[in-house]
């Protein structure tokens, strides 16, 4: 078709990347017979000026004007319609420049056999970029590379030679060992005594537990090196070692899926902990009143990042990761990283510090305007500092990340150009023209980016360095398991604040009465006989403590009688509920009669054994009497504790 043209030889690949000229004849056929119809004079030009284009100069690349592709376009679309045809994308007039000249130009006919002889190019236009038949891949893989479809990115790197990606490896490897160890040892230590960290604590186990996943898959990425990120070299096809892109890949799709979901499950953990502080310190819930959103936290914390994966899953946006081995997103993608990467970190992080900066004024609140004992105080105070310094060690890594993809996100259109213009030759693909700007990424961001997002994982293990940690490991190590710790330091404080309405309101000479918050979420008391039976635990503490003599073995086993007797009338409370109501003022008065006597100002040692006494003998008249007695009697005990509360204590 395009012999006897003012020119006879061109290049490959043409303008529609054929790389042969048999394959641009294959690709012609459709349109010899609007050809041999004559619908346009413009038409067989034009065709030849896209499938064997002029080639007189080497380097010198002309395109048709789009004037002559408009032509051939509107004297043969209907023609083409009658044969079925379509007009090409590849051959859209927008491609080609605005001129309105002649194929080919005078100047493209000039020829000489010494190059210093040419007269300088006059016409030259930037093509774009032009996927090399190296770097093509199948079309039913869906890969994209600047732009071009059925193209993926050299593997292992675009921008780093040998020596500096083997260090690069090495020191993610190292980074991987020491976060996945440090975030495993948090994890275990929750295990050892799961009672130990309870909300609002409790998120940062899970975070744990996500950066523990985050760095195992590094670590497998460094041991893999890029068998998993990268497509196999195909010498019989010409064909370079690439990018993996999209799921056909299943390991590369599952180290997707396991890197990102808890990467960001990690992210919105860490939400979950500032809003869990936040409940604490502000409007004051106890353990029981958060660990009752559970539910709604891990629905969150493990939904959210789930539907972010499987709609990734389903825009085919997985890419792999020479440098790491891995297989994450945005790394050529430019789109996938600002919507699905930057987006979900930046909201995490502004909801998280607003939340983390309220809860820290209201406890510097507390701290300042509410007269707290001074150990409580302390205890307050160095849990403000915990939590301040936890939030830094978090914050400064996750904030040095986002400035990484944004610093990548703004240069990365740079560095390909770059790229295209150092491998254009190589490639045997047009060069870029008049570039103004050219840069390399540094080894040392990269190196700063992988190192950040492993690193943000180490601050668990500090929230659990303590020595209490460490003897919960001798103990472990040694087969001995500690007894249940109870509220640890940081949450009774958090739980035993006063309100800041009473403090307000209270007289000024009027004690404070401190109540747990985390014991009840709906405000009730407890019942009088557990009441009692703690009345009877403490009246038996100042007895051993002055005694040491076989009396307070006696007073122990009636305390233990007492509280057997008791336990065995709630059994037979349901058939002598009648015969109860006959003994309730005999108990009234005969705890209020006993009562005066704790108040009476005698010294404190004869006052003991008064109460010695007295104790005995009344034991043994409820042992005797009906198990009722018990609990209406501790009602009259537990009415007139609180009313005296503040001179008997």
């Amino acid at each position: 078709m395009c012999h006897d043209l003012p020119y006879n030889t061109t290049f490959m690949p043409n303008l529609l990347n054929h790389y042969d000229q048999q394959t641009a004849a294959l690709a012609m056929e459709p349109f010899h017979p609007i050809v041999n119809l004559v619908c346009s004079a413009d038409l067989r030009m034009f065709l030849c000026a896209l499938y064997a284009p002029v080639c007189t100069v080497y380097g010198q690349v002309s395109m048709p004007c789009r004037s002559l592709c408009q032509q051939a376009k509107d004297e043969c679309h209907k023609l083409m319609e009658v044969f079925g045809l379509t007009w090409p994308d590849d051959m859209e007039c927008s491609r080609f420049p605005d001129c309105d000249e002649p194929y080919p130009r005078p100047e493209d006919l000039l020829t000489g056999t010494d190059p210093t002889d040419q007269p300088p190019m006059t016409v030259q236009r930037d093509y774009g970029f032009w996927c090399p038949r190296e770097l093509k891949v199948d079309p039913d893989l869906g890969y994209t590379f600047m732009g071009k479809k059925d193209c993926s990115a050299p593997c292992p790197s675009m921008f780093f030679n040998k020596q500096e990606l083997t260090f690069i490896r090495y020191f993610i490897g190292v980074v991987s060992i020491v976060c996945l160890s440090a975030t495993l040892f948090t994890f275990l230590t929750f295990l050892i005594d799961v009672t130990r960290f309870r909300y609002p604590e409790r998120p940062i186990i899970f975070y744990a537990v996500c950066y523990v996943m985050v760095s195992l898959v590094f670590f497998l990425g460094f041991l893999l090196e890029d068998r998993v990120a990268c497509n196999a070299v195909s010498p019989s096809q010409f064909r370079a070692s690439t990018i993996t892109q999209g799921s056909h890949n299943k390991v590369c799709t599952l180290f997707f899926m396991v890197l990102y979901f808890f990467t960001m499950a990690g992210s919105v953990w860490w939400v979950i902990l500032t809003i869990t502080w936040f409940l604490a310190a502000v409007p004051k819930w106890g353990s029981e009143a958060i660990e009752k959103k559970a539910l709604l936290f891990h629905a969150v914390a493990w939904g959210v990042p789930g539907a972010l994966t499987v709609t990734l899953l389903a825009l085919n946006k997985i890419e792999g990761d020479g440098i790491s081995g891995v297989c994450f997103i945005g790394l050529y993608d430019i789109d996938a990283l600002r919507w699905f990467v930057l987006a979900p970190l930046c909201l995490n992080v502004a909801v998280g510090v607003s939340l983390l900066l309220v809860g820290i004024v209201a406890l510097n609140r507390v701290r300042m305007e509410i007269p707290l004992e001074k150990e409580n105080q302390t205890k307050l105070v160095k849990f403000m500092i915990r939590m301040a310094v936890f939030s830094v060690l978090y914050l400064v890594p996750l904030f040095t990340v986002i400035g990484c993809y944004l610093y990548e996100h703004t240069y990365r259109n740079i560095w390909e150009t770059t790229w295209m213009e150092e491998n254009c030759k190589l490639y045997h693909i047009p060069c870029p023209y008049k570039v103004e700007q050219t840069s390399r990424p540094a080894m040392v961001l990269f190196l700063i980016k992988y190192l950040m997002m492993l690193v943000v994982g180490i601050p668990s293990v500090f929230w659990v360095g303590s020595k209490k940690t460490c003897f919960e490991w001798a103990s472990f190590l040694h087969g001995r398991r500690r007894k249940d710790s109870g509220v640890n330091e940081s949450r009774q404080v958090l739980q035993e604040q006063p309100d800041f309405a009473q403090s307000l309101l209270r007289e000024p000479n009027t004690p404070i009465v401190r109540k747990s918050r985390g014991t009840s979420t709906q405000g009730t008391s407890t019942h009088a006989s557990s009441t009692h039976l703690a009345v009877i635990d403490d009246l038996d503490e100042p007895i051993r403590t002055h005694h040491a003599n076989p009396t307070s073995t006696r007073s122990k086993a009636s305390s233990v009688h007492s509280k057997a007797s008791y336990h065995g009338s709630l059994r037979r409370i349901r058939d002598d509920r009648s015969d109860s109501m006959a003994y309730r003022g005999t108990a009234e008065r005969s705890f209020h009669g006993s009562m005066p006597r704790l108040d009476h100002p005698l010294s404190t040692h004869s006052s003991l054994h008064q109460l010695d006494g007295s104790r005995h003998g009344s034991q043994r008249t409820i042992a005797e009497a009906p198990a009722t007695l018990i609990t209406h009697g501790t009602t009259g005990c537990d009415s007139q504790a609180a009313e005296n509360e503040g001179t008997s204590a």
